[in-house]
């Protein structure tokens, strides 16, 4: 009997163990589920996101192709491209009266810009345009071959620019080639030195968007001083000649007051005169004539 109760006992124990655990288990499972929710939840929000990313990664590379499209794309669109880029850094950073946009020269040419400088040195050209297709040819398959031709159309252009937009006497004695992209203009001075020497051989100094920059931001504070000078001179003008005038005025004064003093000794002799006569003239009336 007594281990009949023992064994019942056991079995209760076992079977209490069974229902604790079996409980446990519940629970732990219910955790499960609400954090496989909570999980599928965040993921379906960084999906979301990620689609959201390739949606604007789409359009950026749609932009890119563009751009791309009008960098490689004819001559007019690159040199339109080139011209605008260029009249927004020179319109805000330059005074309405010093540049100008497709003015004829003299010579009959139309550069893209004028920057208007007092003569020395005489205006500055700047110009936009750059032969884009060798440097796509070369960057596509950079041989021998292709270097060469790249190298040979940059110089040919800065000739171009030297001959057309460097006018002795009338402009200034060097001009700008603007190059519109920031790693073209690297790529030359990394790449091809003989092409940077070439040009400031020929006075034509390659600029970016950077470069021009600092060297439009350097010309305004020329002129700026030029300016400052100028007005300075004409002050120090109006001054000597004021100066002179007050010289004058001072010599007229002395000569003024020379002319009253000399009245006024006219005046004192001529009131000793009268007193002279007076009693003379009394003397005679009271003098008695016979008939």
């Amino acid at each position: 009997m007594t281990t009949i109760l023992i064994i019942a006992g056991i079995v209760l124990i076992i079977a209490l163990q069974f229902v604790l655990l079996t409980r446990k288990q519940s629970v732990d499972l219910s955790g499960l589920r609400e954090d496989n929710t909570r999980l599928r939840e965040r993921l379906a929000e960084r999906l979301g996101a990620l689609a959201q990313n390739a949606a604007e990664l789409k359009a950026i590379s749609g932009d890119i192709a563009n751009f791309k499209n009008i960098l490689m794309g004819s001559k007019q669109a690159r040199g339109s491209f080139g011209e605008r880029q260029l009249e927004d850094l020179v319109a805000d950073v330059m005074p309405p009266e010093t540049y100008a946009f497709q003015t004829t020269l003299e010579n009959g040419v139309r550069p893209d810009c004028i920057i208007r400088l007092p003569y020395p040195p005489g205006d500055m050209i700047i110009d936009s345009k750059f032969p884009l297709e060798g440097y796509a040819k070369y960057t596509e398959s950079p041989d021998d071959g292709n270097r060469k031709i790249f190298e040979l159309s940059v110089r040919t252009h800065i000739d171009s620019i030297a001959s057309k937009y460097i006018i002795p006497g009338k402009t200034a004695e060097s001009a700008m080639m603007f190059i519109a992209s920031e790693s073209i203009f690297e790529t030359l001075h990394r790449e091809f030195p003989n092409i940077i020497d070439y040009a400031a051989r020929k006075k034509v100094f390659l600029v970016s968007p950077a470069t021009l920059w600092a060297t439009l931001n350097t010309i305004r504070a020329v002129l700026s001083d030029i300016k400052i000078k100028r007005v300075a001179g004409q002050i120090k003008k109006e001054l000597d000649m004021l100066l002179m005038d007050l010289s004058r005025l001072g010599d007229r004064a002395t000569k003024l007051d020379s002319h009253f003093r000399a009245t006024t000794t006219d005046l004192e002799e001529l009131q000793t005169s009268i007193r002279k006569i007076t009693p003379r003239a009394e003397k005679l009336k009271e003098l008695e004539f016979g008939e």
